[in-house]
């Protein structure tokens, strides 16, 4: 079974958007901080954006005022709003738990590309 499941990715051109969403399995998801990770070619995974369980967010300033993360307890699922899409946006993008992290997804890919 899939603990993480993220969907939404596709190819988009820049300056497009896109919005990708994770549904979370568990009774619990409303008491976890959450994140948004990508893992491009050549580089390391990285958190781009993160939810508190309280609603706060905070984002990478590689995606700052782009990016919207965003939460819905009642469903067990968080988005990625993905505005204003720019090739080096290019990557799988995965969620996880911030603090206590389970196994990987299969992630959704985002390309951005004329």
């Amino acid at each position: 079974q899939a603990q993480l499941a993220e969907s939404g990715g596709g190819l988009v051109q820049p300056g497009g958007s896109l919005k990708l969403s994770c549904v979370v399995s568990g009774i619990f998801f409303r008491f976890e901080d959450m994140g948004w990770y990508r893992l491009a070619p050549g580089n390391q995974r990285a958190l781009v954006a993160s939810i508190t369980r309280s609603g706060s967010t905070n984002y990478s300033d590689s995606v700052k005022g782009r990016f919207t993360i965003s939460r819905d307890n009642a469903k067990n699922t968080m988005y990625l709003q993905m505005d204003s899409l720019k090739p080096e946006d290019t990557a799988v993008y995965y969620c996880n738990y911030i603090n206590r992290q389970r196994a990987w997804g299969e992630g959704t890919l985002v390309t951005v590309s004329p």
